[in-house]
This record gives structure tokens, sequence and C-alpha cells, in this order.
């Protein structure tokens, strides 16, 4: 059983789906806390499953690198395998990266090196292509640059909006994120330090 921390800023869609997939067992993984950099509405997901939740706020023109010392602090209470960004829209510091990785894993709305960064979906839908995707990736100190351990193509259908289009795309960061940790839990993917 993989031990896991979910961050997240937002809803949390992808993560009540992988709470979801752990309560059902077809995800060997247990989260044992979902923390955010605000308090979310994404929260009351871990709160319907008495998961710990906790907030780390990083205010404007705050200091980054003790607040990616601090939330690292709240997650290392918990003793995590894995630290999964999952709609987590802030980037974390190099030596929060280096606390954690290679076991800091980020799950992106495109087909990666397509698209990286924040506007991903829109950035995709902008450019009038007819495909993009979803990937689950190791987090380095680039943006959306770490080794890729998996992805898939999305279609860009007709009469698609940049909400419908992202709509599917979470679909897939799903399934990815699910197929990922349990091939880690299972031992058929190995993440080794850089």
């Amino acid at each position: 059983m993989v031990r896991v921390v979910v961050l997240i800023s937002g809803q949390g869609s992808n993560l009540r789906a992988f709470l979801d997939s752990c309560a059902d067992e077809s995800i060997p993984a247990a989260v044992v806390a979902v923390g955010a950099d605000s308090d979310v509405s994404g929260l009351d997901h871990a709160r319907h499953f008495d998961i710990p939740t906790f907030v780390e706020t990083l205010e404007p023109g705050g200091d980054r690198d003790a607040w990616g010392t601090r939330l690292g602090d709240q997650i290392a209470d918990f003793a995590p395998d894995l630290v999964i960004l999952s709609g987590f829209m802030r980037l974390v510091p190099p030596a929060f990266v280096r606390r954690f990785a290679p076991m800091l894993l980020n799950t992106h709305p495109a087909f990666l090196p397509e698209f990286p960064g924040i506007h991903a979906v829109r950035d995709a839908f902008e450019a009038g292509v007819t495909e993009t995707g979803a990937s689950v990736i190791v987090v380095d100190d680039g943006v959306d640059t770490g080794p890729i351990l998996a992805q898939r193509r999305v279609p860009v259908v007709d009469g698609d909006t940049e909400s419908t289009l992202h709509d599917r795309i979470k679909i897939v960061e799903r399934e990815l994120l699910a197929d990922v940790v349990r091939d880690i839990a299972n031992h058929k993917t190995a993440i080794e330090e850089n």
C-alpha cells in the first residue's frame, strides 16, 4: 500500500476520482493527507473520507522558499511514499523538489512537451490543434519538464470549447494517474533519482 499526500488548488475533481479509486481498492494506495495553498472547496473531498487536510498559504510577495519549507514540513509529518500535485497551481521551489524527488508527481492537461504551463488547455485550444493530451510526470525544477511516466492523446472535436476539451482531458488524467500509482505500488514502474 502506497502512502500518498495530494496537493490541490481548486475543486479537486481529479482528487475525488483518485479517492474513490483508493476506497474501492482499484488502486493499492492510501491518501494520508490532502493539502492546498488556500482553503479551497476540493478539501471537502478529503473531509468526506475523514482524511486529514492542511492549508499552507503563500501570501502575495511572500518568501517562496520559506513557504516551500513549511509546506514540505506539513507533508513530511504524514510520511508519504508519493506526493502528487493534482491541479496544484503553484510552482514549488527547488529545495522542495529536492526534498521529495523523485517521488513527486504532477498531472498535466497536455501531451508534454507540448503546451507546458498553467494555461495548457487554453493554449492548445487557441493554437487550433486537432489533438492535445494528458501527461503524468516526475516534477523537476522546470515548468512541466520532468520525466514523463505516462501520457495519452486526446482529440479536439468539432464543437469543442475550452471547457468541454478540459473535461475530456481530466478523464484521461485520472486514468493515467491511477495507472501510474498502481504500477508504482506493484513495482512495475521504478522511479529513480536522476
